[in-house]
Order: structure tokens, then C-alpha cells, then sequence
């Protein structure tokens, strides 16, 4: 046996969850909002997700084995970013998309940072950016074939009709009738994932309420849309506001530890995708806006995370 002890600081609390758990069971929180989109977009949205998938998952694996470290493909991290990612992919994205994205993700977001835990951002998004910046024309093509029929569907997304002032349907929004991502388009698929979580503990309402409500606020007060409803319901029902904020933004590694570190976060994601959504060039806004937001908690923390007990007391000696 070996005689090194592992020595830290009070409090010492003991759970019987392990990270194995939790990625596995918000992988099982995924798939209602994964199981939508591969219905309403067609076998080749199962596809992408499955390379996506494999690929984030095969370069995991051979990262330990390049550099010797312990495999970690066991912890279900990578399954949970492969999925992640493909669901912000849109169904017309070639394969070898998921390939380069899963690459990305892994490798130089999160294997060369020195793994889960170590990511500086989440490393979904982190690939998403990276698509939508190298390949945008593919990001944001959102036409797909009918399932069953050889129609092809074309045209805007219900947020940038929303941009350009055209009318949506915010009930095929909630239900998920509509194009976007593979699993963005069913407001109802993702809460009902989110429940999942709530329910079994992996998160609470702290971030994802935060970011939801200050968004609405935001909305209500720059829109010039006085209090429309309507508007507001298709802005919150509509992109990856709910997949950003169930899945993403509560993200263990990259959102803030306090309780009121969570809450300026929260409130800083919903005033930068307000900011993106309104004023910005493109009709979305979350992802931008949880990679900012990622990039800030350092300083998010430094400013909220409270002084060790005796601390001003000793300060106050000091200066005396």
C-alpha cells in the first residue's frame, strides 16, 4: 500500500456520485431531444450524430495512448461533447464536419488542456465556433430532406425571420416542427431532458433560470417590442437558447462554484445573447455568448468567492 495521504482542506463531503454517473445520465437526458431531431430531419441526422459521436470518443482514446496517459473514455465525457456538438450541427452538414468538429473539440479543447476538468471552455461550443468561423457557409444551412419524400425544405430559420420581421409559429417552435439544428428545433424535447437532470440532481435552476430570465428581461427592454409577448415567447422558444441553457451554460467545469458567482454569470449569458440576438449581424447568439462567458469566470470567481474565515481580521491587525 502505498504511504502517500491526500491532504485538503474542510469540508470533506462524500457522494456516491462519480463522473461516469453524471455524463452518463446527461447523455440519457439528451437523447429526447436527439431522438426529435432524427425523426423530424431523417436517418441522416442518427448519422452525423453517431460519427460525431465516435469521432470525439476514437480521439479521446488514441490522445491517452499518444502520450501515455491513463484512458479516459470510461468517464462518458467524450460521448457527452460528441453529442453535444452534433446536435448544433445542422442536418445538411457533411460528415466529415462531425470529424473535424469532434477533433477539435477534444484535442485542442479539452486532451491539451489536460482533460475533463482542465477544459478552459466547453468544448461543444468551443467546435461549434470553430465550424461557424471556418465553414459558415455549411454551418448555416439549414434545408433538409422531407423523411419518407424526396421534398427538400428550404429557407429561414424562425429567428432570423424573427430578425428580418417576418411571422413565426411559436407553437411548431415549442413542438419542434421547424428548421435549425439537429437538436435545437424542440423547445419541449430539451425541457423534458432538462427535468431529467433537475430530477436527478445534476443541476439546478441557479444558471439556467439566471440566463432565461435576465434574456427576457433584455428582450422586453431593447427589442422596441414594449411588451410583446408573443415576440418574447418565439425569442425564448426558438435557436439554442434552451439547449445552451439546460446542457451548456451548467456545465460543472466551466461555470463559476458560488451560488452568486452563478447568478452574474447567468445574468451576463442572458445580456450577451440579448446583445448577439438584437444588435448583432447573426440571428443567434448562445454559443458566442457561453464562450464568452466561459473566458470570464476566472474573474467572475475572483470577485465572488468569499473570504476564508478570520481573513479582514487578520488584514485588520496587519494594517493596525
Amino acid at each position: 500500500m502505498s504511504e502517500l495521504m491526500k491532504v485538503s482542506s474542510t469540508p470533506h463531503v462524500r457522494a456516491k456520485d462519480s463522473t461516469a454517473r453524471i455524463m452518463l445520465t446527461v447523455a440519457i437526458a439528451l437523447l429526447p431531444a436527439a431522438g426529435f431531431g432524427v425523426w423530424h430531419f431523417g436517418w441522416k441526422a442518427l448519422l452525423l450524430i453517431l460519427i460525431t459521436v465516435a469521432t470525439c470518443v476514437l480521439s479521446e482514446w488514441l490522445f491517452c495512448l499518444a502520450v501515455k496517459k491513463k484512458n479516459t473514455i470510461g468517464d462518458f465525457s467524450a460521448v457527452v461533447t460528441g453529442m453535444l456538438l452534433a446536435m448544433n450541427l445542422p442536418v445538411s452538414a457533411p460528415w466529415w464536419i462531425g470529424v473535424i468538429g469532434g477533433v477539435f473539440a477534444i484535442v485542442v479543447v479539452k486532451m491539451l488542456f489536460g482533460g475533463l476538468g482542465q477544459n478552459f471552455m466547453n468544448p461543444a461550443l468551443g467546435a461549434r465556433c470553430f465550424l461557424l468561423i471556418s465553414f459558415s457557409k455549411i454551418m448555416t444551412d439549414f434545408s433538409y430532406v422531407v423523411p419518407g419524400g424526396a421534398d427538400v425544405i428550404s429557407g429561414a430559420t424562425p429567428l432570423a425571420c424573427l430578425k428580418n420581421g417576418d411571422p413565426v409559429v411559436v407553437r411548431d417552435m415549442i413542438l419542434g416542427t421547424v428548421q435549425g439544428t439537429i437538436g435545437e428545433t424542440s423547445m419541449l424535447a430539451i425541457v423534458f431532458g432538462g427535468c431529467i437532470l433537475i430530477m436527478a440532481g445534476i443541476i439546478d435552476m441557479v444558471v439556467t433560470g439566471t440566463y432565461i430570465l435576465s434574456f427576457a428581461i433584455f428582450v422586453l427592454l431593447f427589442a422596441g417590442r414594449g411588451l410583446d409577448w408573443y415576440y418574447l415567447s418565439a425569442h425564448i422558444s426558438g435557436g439554442g437558447l434552451m439547449l445552451g441553457a439546460f446542457f451548456m451554460a451548467t456545465d460543472y467545469v466551466t461555470r463559476p462554484i458560488t451560488r452568486k458567482g452563478q447568478i452574474i454569470y447567468g445574468i451576463l449569458l442572458g445580456v450577451l445573447t440579448g446583445i448577439f440576438r438584437l444588435f448583432g449581424p447573426s440571428a443567434e447568439g448562445v454559443s458566442y455568448a457561453i464562450i464568452i462567458g466561459n473566458l470570464l469566470v476566472p474573474l467572475i470567481e475572483k470577485i465572488s468567492v468569499p473570504a476564508y474565515f478570520g481573513k479582514k481580521k487578520a488584514d485588520t491587525k496587519k494594517v493596525n
